[in-house]
């Protein structure tokens, strides 16, 4: 497999914790978005995108425009950057949601193994126990997301703003993983405290 880059979401209000800065939550004592960063260490660049503080060393970040335009926004502004610092041979990007504490390098390889044997997928995501896609735990072709973002733009008059994942996925052809590696599900996002309690177990 070739490079990738590897964009992480890190916005949103964080409503269900009380309006924290929910990515900087630890879990097993580290910011659950520095978790999601380490296990994509092999990515160049990583870029985090979103307000988080600091982001740790050899880390990019930005914001989408306007801030909390939401995650389409945020994509859009994430790969502006992974054109202007990925090399020139990158054609995969990780597109991570920053609240993944359990997401690891093994579950990250597996995905680009998926994509790199498909001929037609677009991009490659974990499916969760009901069989829903996770679309912000997932590796993409490079120029499928950028086409497809451009595609949705311009149906919108250029404004991304406030346009859902939802109809992103429908420019997009994704081919579903189910999770059989060793291990808590690397798809486990941590939206509430009993999440966040739940993934500090499994990691135990």
């Amino acid at each position: 497999m070739t490079g990738f880059a590897a964009v992480v979401l890190a916005g949103g209000a964080g409503r269900r914790m009380g309006g924290v800065d929910k990515p900087t939550r630890p879990v097993g004592g580290t910011p659950m978005r520095d978790r999601v960063l380490a296990a994509v260490a092999d990515a160049t660049p990583r870029i985090v995108v979103g307000a988080t503080g600091s982001p740790p060393s050899g880390v990019r970040d930005t914001r989408e425009q306007p801030p909390g335009g939401g995650p389409v926004a945020a994509t859009a502004a994430g790969l502006a950057l992974v054109t202007e610092h990925a090399d020139p041979g990158t054609t995969t990007v990780a597109l991570l949601a920053a609240d993944l504490p359990l997401l690891t390098t093994a579950a990250v390889r597996n995905l680009r193994t998926v994509l790199a044997r498909s001929g037609t997928a677009d991009g490659a995501v974990y499916l969760d126990e009901t069989g829903r896609q996770q679309w912000l735990c997932g590796v993409w072709r490079l120029a499928s997301l950028r086409d497809a973002l451009a595609r949705l733009a311009a149906r919108h008059d250029g404004v991304l703003t406030g346009t859902s994942m939802r109809a992103l996925m429908a420019e997009l052809t994704v081919t579903g993983v189910a999770w059989g590696g060793a291990g808590p599900p690397p798809w486990f996002d941590c939206d509430t405290d009993d999440d966040l309690r739940r993934a500090e177990e499994w990691i135990r």
